[in-house]
């Protein structure tokens, strides 16, 4: 690797790091105004014009509480767990294609951390990795309603990562591909995953609510039943930790659908302005695209949360064992009739 695409390789980095944190951070003001918006209150509103600082304030708060450690706990697994939940929740972007390639000089460059060709497989196992972080953390605090959240959130997201690989499996074969990059690449101006995989994305997003823990899934974390689920005995910036990991969770979903299905960072009309703008400016327009998206899947969210409510367990349990993998094998067959007959 030449020196020049090195540092742009760790100019990217630390963008897309420094972007995940900001994106958290003010995804918990958006949530708390859509919730406002939608419950006919006025939100935050103190700090800042039209509460703009809150989340700074917010933050500072965690930075400045006292941590406190139970007693009985695993202390070295209880610092351990919040750590590796930001830690997996992080690295889940560094596949993600953020834009065209860029022109430098008379030199081409990737808005992409790493290009592998099993992208895919690279984002199921960081998923996969991410319920450690929850079952470690559940299990350190010695608390049993903790460790009934932990067990909650390792059952459901083994149950929905299934459900979510069958639906990935009718994209494979729709686009021939593992690689992210040439799945983006495919989708050029309209034509988009989503108009050859309307099922599966569907499937997809649903599995997506159940892997973040999001309402109407966040069982792991139900209030009304486990008083904070797995992370009940933290404090500071560890449950800061664990916070900030479900929001960059929610983003990196965002971007993982809009990459798949709803076509990156390619929209109608690309080539007309690539034509007018330059190798500079063009791949940056795809880029806010590819943004404009992301934030509309986590609008989605945050507005699902506040219209549908949680599911009983034995409800979410029978969604995905009973309901979601069905559908899914049987949009895997339909998808196999389509190329074979219709194509």
């Amino acid at each position: 690797m030449e020196t020049g695409e090195l540092i742009v390789r760790l100019v990217l980095i630390v963008v897309i790091f420094l972007i995940s944190l900001v994106i958290a951070m003010y995804s918990t003001y958006a949530e708390r105004k859509i919730a406002a918006f939608f419950q006919d209150r006025v939100g935050p509103n103190r700090a800042g014009p039209a509460g703009i600082l809150q989340p700074l304030a917010d933050g500072a708060k965690m930075f400045l509480k006292e941590e406190i450690i139970p007693t009985n706990s695993s202390k070295f697994l209880f610092i351990v767990g919040p750590s590796l939940a930001i830690m997996t929740a992080c690295i889940g972007s560094a596949v993600i294609p953020w834009g065209q390639q860029i022109q430098i000089g008379s030199k081409l460059y990737d808005l992409q951390v790493t290009d592998i060709n099993v992208g895919l497989l690279y984002i199921f196992g960081v998923v996969s990795l991410g319920v450690y972080g929850i079952m470690i953390g559940g299990w350190a605090s010695n608390n049993k309603y903790s460790l009934l959240g932990a067990i909650r959130a390792a059952s459901q997201n083994i149950s929905y990562e299934i459900a979510m690989g069958l639906s990935i499996i009718a994209l494979l074969m729709v686009t021939n591909t593992l690689s992210l990059k040439e799945i983006a690449a495919q989708q050029h101006g309209w034509h988009w995953n989503i108009l050859r995989q309307p099922f599966g994305f569907i499937l997809f997003i649903v599995c997506a609510f159940a892997e973040t823990n999001r309402t109407p899934f966040d069982l792991p974390e139900c209030e009304t039943e486990l008083v904070g689920g797995y992370h009940t005995e933290y404090s500071s910036m560890k449950l800061g930790f664990y916070l900030f990991a479900e929001y960059i969770n929610m983003f990196v979903s965002g971007a993982v659908m809009a990459t798949l299905y709803w076509g990156s960072y390619n929209y109608p009309g690309m080539d007309w302005v690539a034509g007018h703008t330059g190798p500079v400016i063009a791949p940056l327009i795809g880029t806010v695209v590819l943004f404009a998206k992301i934030f509309l899947f986590i609008f989605f969210f945050m507005w699902v949360r506040w219209t549908i409510p949680r599911f009983r367990y034995d409800q979410l349990m029978d969604l995905g064992w009973k309901g979601l993998i069905p559908l899914a094998i049987a949009n895997i067959i339909g998808t196999g009739l389509w190329i074979t007959f219709f194509k």
